[in-house]
């Protein structure tokens, strides 16, 4: 991977969003070094508003399967191999690591990725750090869930919310989910309930 050259790109897309009007941009690349480029590129051009939400924490994970099968980065090459940048699972201690640096960099909120398989370490990473972290429930974890519907296993609204909400057990200021539009919308059915 060609980090410089990774992260002089990072810099042009970053401004280019902060000129459209865009209040955050999401780096999820994992270079080493691009939130302090790309704090003191806004800085310099003007937008010390906009924030950043640094994805520091992206495992190599199996559970990106179906997300992958859709874009079509399945296919085995030496090219898109993401382990030689994503983090092995194995290993917790990099994640503090990483989320530190990148926090030491101007970071505005952190992002890990994925979820459900990786509780403990957004417990540790919570507990260690008073800062945003956020929670990113990918496809196959969301697929998985899914699944159980199709065959009559479990309840999908009740089980997805559980999945949820362990994640804020955990720690996460907040969580990315495939299921957010059905979350939103079974919780707005509860509360007029309620009233």
């Amino acid at each position: 991977m060609e980090n410089d050259e990774t992260v002089s790109v990072l810099l042009k897309q970053a401004l280019a969003l902060a000129k459209a009007g865009f209040d955050i941009v999401a780096p999820s690349d994992m270079m080493d070094g691009r939130i302090g480029k790309i704090r003191r590129a806004l800085d310099d051009n003007g937008f010390q508003d906009v924030s950043i939400l640094s994805y520091a924490v992206k495992y190599y994970s199996s559970f990106y399967a179906p997300f992958r099968q859709v874009v079509g980065s399945c296919v085995p090459s030496s090219s898109i191999d993401k382990s030689g940048y994503q983090m092995d699972y194995r290993n917790a201690r990099e994640a503090i690591c990483e989320i530190e640096m990148d926090i030491n960099e101007g970071a505005d909120f952190i992002m890990m990725k994925l979820g459900i398989p990786y509780l403990d370490v957004i417990k540790t990473v919570n507990d260690k750090f008073n800062f945003p972290i956020f929670a990113y429930q990918v496809s196959g974890e969301y697929a998985m869930i899914k699944a159980t519907i199709n065959n009559s296993w479990l309840d999908y609204d009740k089980v997805i919310y559980e999945s949820l909400i362990s994640f804020k057990r955990a720690g996460a200021s907040a969580i990315f989910t495939y299921a957010a539009l059905d979350v939103a919308r079974n919780l707005r059915q509860e509360a007029q309930y309620a009233l």
